[in-house]
């Protein structure tokens, strides 16, 4: 099992939800985050005073997978989050040892 991180723009993710849905993905966790990378922040004018922002938000979404479907999963988070430009984000994958489902006390893929 894989854990997929996503950290993309905010008004991407109903298209990324959705598109995750269709490839069978039937759960995740969002998170509402800030950062930046090469984006590097932008300047902005407020009552004729400019200044910087120098963290951007941005949604971190985590989802856990099986090994078999995870280049599905990152494939549609790309597709679906890609706008071209600089700060669209990154995909981080990490392994999984194990899962359970408090309720029934299932682990492993059956827990997904």
């Amino acid at each position: 099992m894989k854990k997929i991180e996503a950290i993309i723009r905010p008004f991407r993710i109903d298209d990324v939800r959705e598109a995750l849905a269709e490839v069978g993905v039937k759960g995740m966790t969002l998170t509402e985050v800030k950062g930046y990378g090469r984006q590097k922040g932008h300047t902005e004018l407020y009552r004729g005073s400019e200044y910087q922002i120098d963290f951007l938000p941005k949604i971190k979404l985590e989802v856990i997978v099986s090994d078999k479907t995870l280049d599905k999963v990152v494939d549609t988070i790309i597709k679906a989050a890609k706008t071209g430009q600089v700060g669209d984000g990154k995909i981080f994958v990490y392994p999984v040892e194990d899962v359970i489902r408090v309720r029934t006390g299932e682990s492993g893929e059956e827990a997904l």
